[in-house]
Parts: structure tokens; C-alpha cells; sequence
């Protein structure tokens, strides 16, 4: 443990900076290092920590208010992959001119989907008007690791 005028005349000596590491230490902890190659160092490790995040994905399904049932299974199918590929799912139905009146059909065929879908996907918004849409949002059920039921040994079953 120096006193910092110490560390600083040792920083100046070898040529190098005296960078404070940890300040909420007691004491606070300084390192002599070259200051820019510690900066280039933190910028690479929150590149890959980027890199390492997961990137949301969002698919889109589009319905008419008047979707028919092969439609519908056709447009199911895919969402059944979305949500096994990890993405999150934005159903709309979408309501062209006149069609705004059918708005009770459009919300039956949304939840229809959710409860089709429910085994692969939980619903994050429930059938919502916005402006000539009627939006649902779902999002893939979190994979869980199931645990291996214990092998039973000769000399238990004895």
C-alpha cells in the first residue's frame, strides 16, 4: 500500500499512468498501467458482451377479418415455428375499409390463435384496437431443463 504521491512518482518513473481501479474500495484500489490500453481493453470486453446478448426477433402474422380455416391453420403452422425458433409473435388482424365493423370477429380470431397456441407461447398483450389493427403479442414459453427421474438399482426393487 503506497500513499499516492509514492504511486504516482513510480507511475511517472516506469512511464505510465495511474489509473484508479476500484474507488468505492477500502482503500481505494490504483493500478500503474498504460491508460489507453486499458480503455481499448474495457471497449472490447462491452463488444462482446454485446455480441453475447440475445437479439429480440419479432415475426409478424397478418389476418384478415374474414380468415378462413385453412388460412388460419397455414398462418397457426408458421407461428408454431416462430415460437420454437425463440422469436416473439405479433398477430394483427388486419381491417380494410369497411371491415372495421367486424371488429368482434377479429378479436374471436385472435384469441382462437392464443388458445391454439398455447402450449408453445404465452400471450404478452391481449387483442388490443389500434387504429385498423388488432394487435396480440406473444412470446416463446422459456425452454426448462427437466430434471432425470432416478434409475432404480437392483437393490432397491429387492
Amino acid at each position: 500500500m503506497y500513499s499516492i504521491e509514492q504511486a504516482r512518482k513510480l507511475a511517472d518513473e516506469a512511464g505510465l499512468d495511474l489509473v484508479e481501479i476500484s474507488p468505492n474500495a477500502k482503500p481505494p484500489v490504483c493500478k500503474v498501467i498504460d491508460y489507453s490500453k486499458f480503455k481499448y481493453e474495457q471497449k472490447k470486453k462491452q463488444k462482446e458482451l454485446k455480441a453475447k446478448a440475445q437479439k429480440v426477433v419479432v415475426k409478424e402474422i397478418r389476418f384478415g377479418p374474414n380468415t378462413d380455416d385453412h388460412d388460419f391453420n397455414f398462418k397457426l403452422n408458421h407461428a408454431k415455428s416462430f415460437l420454437a425458433d425463440g422469436a416473439k409473435l405479433k398477430a394483427y388482424v388486419h381491417f380494410v375499409g369497411r371491415t372495421i365493423v367486424f371488429k368482434e370477429r377479429g378479436e374471436l380470431l385472435l384469441l382462437r390463435f392464443a388458445k391454439e397456441l398455447e402450449d408453445n407461447g404465452k400471450v404478452e398483450q391481449m387483442p388490443k384496437l389500434e387504429g385498423k389493427r388488432m394487435i396480440l403479442m406473444m412470446a416463446p414459453k422459456p425452454v426448462t431443463k427437466k430434471s432425470k427421474p432416478k434409475k432404480e438399482t437392483s437393490e432397491e426393487n429387492s
